[in-house]
């Protein structure tokens, strides 16, 4: 069984609130729990890992301890996915400079690109427990 892992996303942000719910439909095991980077918990884990909580430009994924941001964490939550998403895995043989250059394109134009929420979306029932305020 994989370890218990945390991913920190901007829950105003479409595309952020769109991956979580696409995460949560093809994890191979429910073993990520979601905080918003909006919530007291989340303002907190950005602070310490020296992300702006008002304006984050990436998010975090935490996992054995160790915490990954941008393309790295991206790759990181691939391994945790079932389906097409496993072929993001293969990104880690571009060099990290090229796939961090891309990322930051994605984040710096996503709320303009893909638009943001009014309110976060509230997780269903059997999802409610992945999900820390």
């Amino acid at each position: 069984m994989q370890d218990q892992a945390i991913c920190l996303f901007d829950s105003i942000c479409m595309l952020c609130n769109r991956s979580v719910q696409y995460i949560l439909r093809h994890e191979k095991a429910p073993t990520i729990t979601f905080i918003a980077v909006q919530s007291a918990r989340g303002q907190s884990l950005a602070e310490q890992y020296e992300i702006d909580p008002h304006c984050p430009d990436t998010f975090l994924f935490l996992e054995n301890d160790k915490m990954l941001k941008k393309s790295d964490a991206v790759i990181a939550v691939s391994r945790h996915l079932k389906g097409v998403a496993t072929v993001v895995r293969y990104a880690r043989f571009i060099p990290k400079f090229m796939r961090d250059f891309a990322y930051d394109r994605v984040a710096a134009n996503r709320i303009r690109w893909f638009g943001q929420v009014s309110e976060c979306s509230a997780p269903t029932p059997d999802t409610k427990h992945r999900f820390v305020l």
